[in-house]
């Protein structure tokens, strides 16, 4: 190519004079650089890898790969992180041919450098300005570092908490999970992709993957189309609908489909209906796993099939590098397929600033300012705090006054620190983490602390017990933690048996038996089945884990510095023969009206049916009482907004926050529906003794539900309005008649 010929593909593309990229739309910009690019170019973009070995030791990988960058067949590089690192191979990109800018992602799922709480915990707090600000910092973090793209949010609805992945996501509900969903993506989005404190977002998993089956990690989903539509999608429509710039796909089929290759999620659904503007990416070798799905004979046919169902970026399968070219010469696949994946991917890499400068990310100074805000620690303390969930508290045994003499700390995970982070974190820098032990001696600066381990969290062991129990017995009070290690719920971390692991529940009654008052603090990435400890400890405080500053929230919530707020995003089963249990569950025809009368009735012989603790339960140091609920119509029209108001009164001591829920009940309709269902909710601060009017809006689209053929509707009928604390706590009811 002479000289000539390159200024005029430089002017084109817009790498060099900014006065053509300001001129041109990213549209136009997009089809400029389309027509330059070979089919070999094009597929080149549809390529991820991870490159974790890019940048380490000489390997046949790294060498093979570099090469694939230099020659413009790579489109995106994960695990590549850092200023250093991500200049240098991107430098390596901008030899190809038509020099275009890898894009960089990560799976920041929690926090960057600074580790907030697992999103299953930020979810108790319900608080979506806190959320926001998480995922903005993580954002930050990460962009300063080089980082463009996050694998985050999940926003898979998960009903069982064998799942191990329900730490990585927002719980039961649809109405909380599509709330979180578009508070996350503003924040790692901000407000507007191309900024260099914000990173582009990823809903995940498309579709229904917090629905496999006996909550197995990677296992086939079956669903009828109602309950994909009302309860797993909406999610990621709020997502969608928030500006997310990508969607992942799911490793699980959906009624015999996988989602890698299901046209309907894909192109008729997220690309057609919702009109999606982003691109999808597969999850990790996704699209080579619909071979031993028995769906795709081979790679030429997975790469096909994964292609036309509308998988536009393929993660680590190399099923499009491999076949992608042939099979659009050959003619199987229109080349129409191609260029719309394409297309979508390098819209993105405009839209971030890439061409115009593919370093734009990767700055040095910055990435040391920010790596070092103090404000990151305190945010981090403040997500903390807000995300405890306060179980149990007989007697106000909590807060515990500062003037306590002697506290014993016992449990394996006293002086937790890894596991204080939970899964996926980048830096898994325990200097930086903050244990219980740690965070009470700081907070209790005139308090004796004696502390004796008991058990471990993974073996029967039982020879720690005695020195526990002496321990205990020389203290005023007993701080017991307890829980699972980090590395028990995450990714692949399915579990039959939920309950408390190793011989901890026997070292609590060893514990209990000494007569000396006994506060659980409970860390775990999901809900745990914990009933005897429930019945019997003093005080339950769920702490989940909690990230850099878990331990400096816990003693500020021991301590009555803060005063806990949380509320739990999933049901606590009594039992795994419970599960899968979530609030809105449907009636039967031979309910359960009284405890005592289950005979032939939709009961268990050996068990309540409800939940050990309900969604949205919690509860605070102070009391709230709900009164005057009002209700702006009586007999709205199907195209009417309902209003209605009510009196939330802090009837305590102290200043506290309540999240004061909305539910309703479709009572009589064309389909069954479920005994509640939440539409809406509202965090409120209120004084001791303060009182506020809070209102809520029920609009149409609220009391509509999905009927296959027909889509959405709202019938006529009467609903019935509850109000309260959680959804076992209902304190307020009415009702109105939609004609």
């Amino acid at each position: 190519m002479n000289k000539i010929s390159s200024l005029i593909l430089l002017l084109i593309i817009g790498l060099t004079p900014k006065m053509n990229a300001q001129k041109k739309s990213i549209d136009q910009r997009v089809d400029s650089l389309m027509k330059l690019m070979t089919l070999k170019e094009k597929v080149g973009q549809l390529n991820q890898y991870s490159g974790k070995e890019v940048t380490g030791p000489t390997s046949d990988r790294k060498s093979y790969l570099l090469n694939d960058i230099k020659s413009g067949m790579v489109g995106s590089m994960l695990n590549v992180k850092g200023v250093k690192d991500t200049k240098e191979i991107q430098a390596v990109a901008l030899q190809s041919r038509l020099k275009i800018p890898l894009l960089f992602s990560l799976d920041v799922i929690h926090g960057y450098k600074t580790v907030f709480p697992i999103p299953l915990a930020e979810s108790a707090s319900w608080d979506m300005a806190a959320i926001r600000e998480t995922a903005h910092v993580a954002a930050e973090e990460a962009a300063s570092s080089g980082i463009h793209w996050t694998f985050a949010p999940m926003v898979d609805i998960a009903r069982d908490p064998r799942w191990g992945r329900v730490m990585e996501g927002a719980g039961e509900d649809t109405y909380l999970g599509s709330a979180i969903a578009r508070a996350r993506v503003l924040g790692f989005q901000g407000n507007k992709l191309g900024g260099v404190d914000a990173i582009m977002a990823c809903a995940k998993h498309f579709a229904a993957y917090g629905a496999a089956i006996a909550g197995r990690d990677y296992n086939p989903v079956d669903m009828s189309e109602q309950l994909l539509n009302e309860i797993y999608l909406p999610p990621f429509k709020a997502a969608a609908d928030a500006g997310v710039a990508t969607f992942m796909n799911s490793f699980n089929t959906i009624n015999g489909v996988p989602a890698t290759g299901n046209a309907y999620l894909q192109r008729d659904i997220l690309k057609g209906e919702w009109k999606y503007k982003g691109f999808v990416v597969s999850d990790w070798g996704s699209i080579k796993e619909m071979i031993p799905w028995g769906f795709a004979k081979n790679m030429n046919q997975a790469a096909e099939k994964a292609i036309v169902a509308g998988s536009d970026m393929d993660m680590e399968s190399e099923a499009y590098k491999k076949e992608l070219e042939k099979l659009v010469s050959s003619g199987k696949v229109d080349v129409k397929y191609v260029d719309d994946a394409v297309r979508r991917i390098l819209y993105k890499k405009f839209e971030l600033g890439l061409f115009d400068n593919p370093y734009k990310f990767s700055d040095e100074k910055r990435e040391e300012k920010v790596m070092n805000d103090p404000k990151h620690k305190e945010i981090a303390l403040s997500a903390a705090q807000k995300s405890i969930v306060l179980l149990k508290n007989n007697n106000a045994i909590l807060p515990l006054q500062k003037s306590i003499k002697n506290i014993a700390l016992i449990g394996p995970l006293v002086n937790a620190k890894r596991d204080q982070a939970g899964s996926w974190v980048v830096y898994a820098d325990t200097a930086n983490i903050v244990s219980v032990a740690e965070g009470m001696k700081s907070k209790f600066a005139n308090t004796k602390f004696t502390y004796a381990e008991g058990a471990t969290v993974k073996d029967a062991k039982t020879d720690g017990f005695a020195a526990a129990v002496e321990t205990a017995k020389n203290a005023d009070v007993v701080v017991m933690v307890l829980g699972e290690t980090w590395d028990m719920s995450g990714e692949s971390k399915s579990r039959t048996d939920i309950s408390l692991p190793g011989k901890q529940e026997e070292l609590f009654n060893a514990i209990k038996a000494t007569g000396k008052p006994v506060i659980v603090v409970m860390m775990a990435g999901r809900p745990l089945v914990f009933n005897s400890i429930a019945d019997k400890a003093d005080a339950v405080v769920y702490a989940w884990f909690l990230g850099d500053q878990g331990g400096n929230a816990i003693a500020n919530v021991l301590s009555g510095d803060y005063n806990p707020s949380g509320k739990l995003p999933m049901s606590f089963p009594r039992s795994v023969g419970q599960i899968p249990i979530f609030y809105n569950h449907y009636n039967t025809g031979r309910p359960v009206t009284k405890p005592t009368d289950i005979v032939y009735k939709s009961a268990y012989i050996d068990s309540p049916n409800d939940p050990k603790f309900a969604f949205g339960y919690g509860l605070s140091y102070t009391n709230f009482t709900y009164s005057g609920l009002k209700l702006d119509k009586a007999s709205p029209l199907k195209n009417e907004t309902v209003t209605l108001s009510f009196t939330l009164t802090n009837s305590g001591k102290v200043a506290g926050e309540e999240v004061a829920q909305l539910y309703i009940q479709d009572r009589f309709a064309s389909l069954v529906r479920p005994v509640k269902e939440l539409k809406d909710f509202a965090k409120v601060k209120l004084n001791a003794g303060e009182s506020k009017t809070i209102t809520f809006t029920l609009t149409p689209d609220k009391l509509k539900f999905f009927k296959e053929k027909l889509g959405w509707v709202t019938e006529v009928g009467d609903f019935k309005v509850m109000v309260g604390g959680s959804s076992d706590g209902i304190k307020l009811e009415s009702s109105f008649e939609v004609k």
